[in-house]
């Protein structure tokens, strides 16, 4: 398999042996930011039980909200494709988009101008200092996969993400695809 180096927009996608780790477990990551002080991500792939209107009852949308990851999971944080629609905010790549002006978005929500298709929220971030992703890269916790999906990565269903890609790798990680979440239950 070919080995490429982690940068902002990729997807870390964790290796079948991550079991154990609730967070990480069969988790698809986007990164954020990644850079020589360390690397920011936000799994795609985990939706909490409750809404945004859960979290901040003046917004009337029902968007899902997401574990981003285990750092900061009292912070709500939002990636999106409508740059044009909500000022201050930082291309990851690909045309997705991290954060912005929340007032903006909440009323962009309220007057339905925003779309499932456009936005996702997430409680906590995946965070890696300096070289530890490089680390966890080089002990196979994680594969590196570029982004494919580009903007419309963000309305993509979570259900089945991770046993999407991991039968896109193919080979050895087919027979990974079916099975049960802790094998240890099989």
């Amino acid at each position: 398999m070919i080995s490429i180096k982690p940068q902002k927009g990729h997807l870390l996608i964790a290796e079948p042996s991550t079991i154990g780790d609730l967070s990480f477990n069969r988790s698809v990551v986007l990164l954020a930011d990644h850079n020589s002080e360390g690397s920011i991500g936000f799994i795609l792939n985990k939706p909490l039980g409750y809404t945004i209107n859960d979290l901040i009852p003046e917004i009337t949308g029902s968007f899902k909200i997401y574990n981003g990851g285990p750092v900061e999971q009292d912070n709500l944080y939002f990636i999106h494709n409508i740059p044009e629609l909500i000022p201050g905010s930082i291309e990851i790549s690909n045309g997705i988009y991290w954060g912005g002006d929340f007032e903006s978005t909440k009323e962009l929500i309220n007057q339905g101008m925003i779309k499932k298709s456009n936005i996702r929220f997430f409680l906590g971030y995946s965070g890696w200092n300096a070289h530890q992703l490089e680390d966890e890269l080089e002990e196979n916790s994680w594969i590196i996969s570029e982004n494919s999906y580009s903007n419309k990565i963000i309305g993509k269903s979570s259900a089945s993400f991770w046993k999407e890609k991991i039968m896109e790798l193919g080979g050895e990680y087919l027979i990974w695809s079916n099975a049960p979440e802790n094998p240890a239950l099989n």
